[in-house]
């Protein structure tokens, strides 16, 4: 077995080691490293365009035309065959609900397992005891039956149900265990995030294994080593010296975002590594999922604040051009703070005396972590091993700290075992002082523009459900597009310049082109800093986003252009029914009383039922601004902003709602009602 991949005994390498070989160098010096590099990447991969991806889902099913042939009166077992043969029946085991539709809507007959199948027939055994009035009203129906998947009248679950199945693994654990993000969150909102705990498990593991993140798991870095293998390493035109004053620009970034934390904005998800990355893949591959999936009418346009994204994104993989790893070496903040981890390593990497000072450690290392005298600069090794497999005298190992005996010449002293010249301290200094400078400034740019945004009267943006209040979301959405890709139907949407710089790439419920699922809980699952609450689907459904507002002037009915109902079906379709019909521009006689017949009905929102889904806005948009082009815009809109939405950092909704129906109720303009406290 060792000999497929050790060299054979004429001295003919094996097939393993050619392979190997024909990879690449370093999967020839560190199979085990770029092995499990390439499995982190895959896992990620998985995570989200699997897990993440919401429309494995599906719906709860309906069998229709099942007339019932012969019902035991004692037992409740009935046999019933299908109307028409469609071969389309429940499998065997199913639970089904049978349904039979009468005057005064659907009766539900209680709940069976399919016992037996037959050709156009099946046995149903009911799921439980029976009482005699419903072992009566068995026997007494002739049908036809519906079969349904799920009971009558309950709330659909599919979307929630189906990431739950699916995340053995949260689809957001890549996110979590980034640093930088957690910590530059928790600065920002003066908060708990609970992505630090994962964030600390991650530093401990990197004590052992010094920048393990950077040199095995982080995706973006594998992506980066692939771009270096395919393109970078080809041309060199713009290569840098490997020692230089930008090999310090990861620290004064990791300075500038932290400072700008600490004013209250939060910049960790503009640069950290893994909301780069997992924004990039939202921006680009998502719509290339989409579109093969779904079709390229289901592709939301692109905004300039993506294009930016996008550009930001490919900028991380054109500086390699300056060198190899250039964005993980010199400029990733997150490395930064890995690096500052090694200081405290309980190993790192010794030469022995036998070293014969080829230099091949120092070609192999894409971190540059190799000095010229082939000591280690610490806060730059990532324990890749791959130094020690091409040093062909073997001088080269990776040992505990406290190992005694280990020669002279592997004390891994940084700067390459020199005090620091003057002007390197110099250089230090200015570039410490220009992150300071430039974090405070920025903080103080966008926490102006937002000011001034504020004051002119900007429209609040509509949230998804569950999100904490406005001032603290901006501080802890790291804007990783996370959610983005796990909402069905594009209802999210990322904003682009319209709330300014510190909106920037933030979640909104974007009404026009689709209604938040009711089925769906997925954006507060896979939020990996808890902007958006991981509340349940119970929560989530009396959890106000905005309230829908009519507009009386464009409105069909309101303006006596025509019927129309839309709203109204769609709302009661989801299971809100918080749009009704009332008549509205009544007559009345010469004493004041109504005349007969007179006015026209209208929608209104009950305010207190809506939740501001904007199903009602998406149906009318899609149909009377899109589709018949009656309207230049929707007549019915969600609104954000005070009385119109819950923001609660913590806490139930549920609670939040019955503690609304105990207050007073008001009569609103249109009909609806609001309790005393949001009048």
């Amino acid at each position: 077995m060792l000999d497929w991949f050790l060299p054979r005994h004429k001295g003919k390498p094996g097939l393993g080691r050619r392979l190997l070989r024909f990879l690449g160098r370093s999967w020839l010096a560190s199979p085990l490293r770029r092995t499990v590099q390439l499995l982190s990447l895959l896992l990620f991969i998985w995570l989200f365009l699997f897990v993440c991806w919401p429309y494995t889902a599906e719906r709860a099913r309906i069998w229709p035309g099942w007339v019932p042939v012969n019902v035991d009166s004692a037992t409740g077992r009935a046999t019933v065959a299908a109307e028409q043969s469609s071969g389309d029946a429940p499998a065997l085991g199913t639970l089904v609900f049978p349904v039979e539709k009468t005057a005064d809507g659907e009766q539900s007959l209680g709940s069976f397992r399919v016992a037996e199948l037959r050709e156009n027939e099946l046995i149903l055994e009911p799921d439980g005891s029976l009482d005699q009035n419903e072992l009566d009203r068995l026997a007494m129906s002739i049908g036809p039956w519906l079969l349904r998947e799920t009971e009558p009248g309950s709330w659909p679950s599919h979307y929630a149900d189906d990431l739950a199945a699916k995340e053995f693994l949260p689809a957001e654990s890549f996110l979590a265990i980034d640093p930088l993000m957690s910590l530059s969150t928790a600065i920002a909102s003066r908060t708990w995030i609970w992505s630090l705990s994962c964030a600390a498990v991650l530093i401990a593991v990197c004590l052992f294994i010094p920048r393990g993140f950077c040199g095995y798991l982080c995706p973006l870095g594998t992506l980066i080593d692939f771009s270096d293998r395919l393109v970078a390493r080809r041309i060199h035109w713009f290569r840098l010296p490997a020692d230089g004053w930008w090999i310090n620009l990861k620290y004064y970034l990791l300075l500038a975002t932290l400072l700008s934390a600490a004013m209250g904005v939060v910049a960790g998800g503009f640069v950290a590594a893994m909301p780069i990355v997992t924004r990039g893949l939202v921006f680009l591959v998502t719509p290339l999922q989409t579109a093969a999936e779904r079709g390229w009418h289901q592709v939301p346009p692109m905004t300039p604040g993506q294009w930016l994204s996008v550009g930001l994104f490919a900028g991380v993989f054109i500086v390699s051009l300056l060198g190899p790893r250039f964005w993980c070496r010199c400029l990733c903040p997150t490395g930064a703070i890995l690096s500052l981890a090694t200081l405290l390593r309980f190993s790192h990497r010794t030469v022995a005396d036998t070293c014969i000072s080829c230099g091949q450690c120092i070609d192999a290392c894409s971190f540059n972590a190799v000095t010229s005298d082939f000591t280690t600069r610490t806060t730059d090794c990532t324990f890749c091993q791959v130094c020690g497999g091409v040093c062909p005298a073997g001088s080269i190992q990776f040992r505990a700290r406290w190992k005694q005996g280990e020669p002279a010449t592997a004390d891994n002293r940084p700067n390459n075992g020199k005090a620091i010249r003057r002007r390197g301290f110099l250089a230090s200094a200015l570039g410490l002082l220009a992150g300071a400078v430039g974090g405070l400034a920025s903080a103080a740019a966008i926490s102006g523009s937002t000011a001034s945004r504020n004051e002119a009267g900007g429209k609040p943006s509509v949230r998804p459900p569950g999100s904490v209040p406005e001032e603290q979301f901006l501080r802890i959405c790291v804007r990783c597009g996370e959610c983005l890709q796990a909402c069905p139907n594009d209802v999210l949407q990322p904003s682009s310049f319209e709330q300014g710089p510190e909106g920037l790439w933030t979640p909104r419920v974007a009404a026009d082109w689709s209604g938040c699922e009711p089925s769906c809980n997925n954006c507060g699952q896979v939020c990996p800093t808890g902007a958006i609450r991981a509340i349940p689907l119970e929560e989530k459904r009396v959890a106000r986003m905005g309230l829908a507002v009519v507009n009386k002037e464009t409105c069909l009915p309101y303006a006596g252009e025509g019927d129309c109902q839309l709203c109204v079906d769609e709302c009661k379709s989801a299971g809100y029914r918080a749009i009704e019909f009332v008549r509205v521009g009544t007559e009345l006689d010469a004493e004041g009383r109504p005349l007969a017949d007179s006015g026209f009905l209208a929608p209104v929102v009950l305010a207190d039922l809506c939740v501001g889904c904007g199903l009602c806005q998406a149906r009318c948009h899609g149909m009377n601004v899109v589709e018949k082009k009656l309207l230049g815009s929707s007549a019915i809109v969600v609104e954000a902003g005070d009385g119109k939405e819950d923001r609660l950092m913590r806490g139930s909704y549920i609670s939040l709602r019955e503690a609304e129906k105990q207050q007073p109720q008001h009569a609103t303009p249109e009909g609806g009602y609001l309790p005393d406290f949001l009048k």
